[in-house]
């Protein structure tokens, strides 16, 4: 579950727009931001859970997202929507608290074409067989620079679009492209056993 940290939401702050909220706590208004973080409060942290792959390294993050996402909402210039940009201060918060928990350079990065994703579950697995591939899809996250971990989160596990992802992550289509390719390569060898046995070469 998301941490509860937040500043609770106002009611009648319920039917506004995104940017009307970050707007009226910009001017002031106390419940606004509460109302819309918790709005979004849910893929926020599954995006932070999934980065981070510990809750309590999630809700570190997701708390320091939170923070950075209050003080710097004046920042915003509205050239993309609220939810890009409250998605890209929490996976910017995760990516840093990596980068000081585990100092991990990453790899030059080429363009490459786009693969078929890795992380699908099949359908009609056992619910234990479904769960144990997702601790293993997780064990084998946790070996990819961040870079490439957040790239494939956005995209294969929160279904964004590379344009989406890309916005996310402030950086050009093309890098996010080759990021999930470089990513998925390096997923290949590490989850072959999720793989069905005809499709294998």
């Amino acid at each position: 579950m998301p941490p509860d940290h937040v500043l609770p939401a106002d009611p009648d702050d319920a039917g506004l727009p995104d940017a009307e909220l970050l707007r009226r706590h910009v001017a002031g208004d106390p419940d606004a931001f509460g109302t819309l973080v918790g709005r979004h409060r849910d893929r926020l942290w599954a995006v932070a859970l999934r980065t981070m792959r510990n809750p309590e390294d999630a809700a570190d993050a997701l708390q320091d997202a939170y923070i950075s996402a209050f003080r710097r909402a004046g920042t915003f210039r509205g050239e993309s929507q609220v939810t890009t940009w409250l998605h890209r201060v929490v996976v910017n918060a995760c990516l840093d608290r990596l980068r000081r928990m585990r100092t991990r350079a990453a790899d030059p990065l080429p363009e490459d074409l786009d693969r078929a994703g890795m992380l699908a579950t099949a359908p009609g697995a056992d619910p234990l067989e479904q769960q144990q591939q997702r601790s293993d899809v997780a064990a084998a996250l946790a070996q990819l620079n961040p870079d490439q971990r957040a790239a494939l989160v956005l995209v294969d596990m929160q279904g964004y679009s590379v344009e989406e992802a890309a916005g996310i992550l402030r950086c050009a289509p093309g890098t996010v492209k080759s990021r999930c390719a470089r990513g998925r390569a390096r997923l290949v060898p590490l989850l072959a056993d999720l793989q069905p046995t005809a499709g294998r070469r």
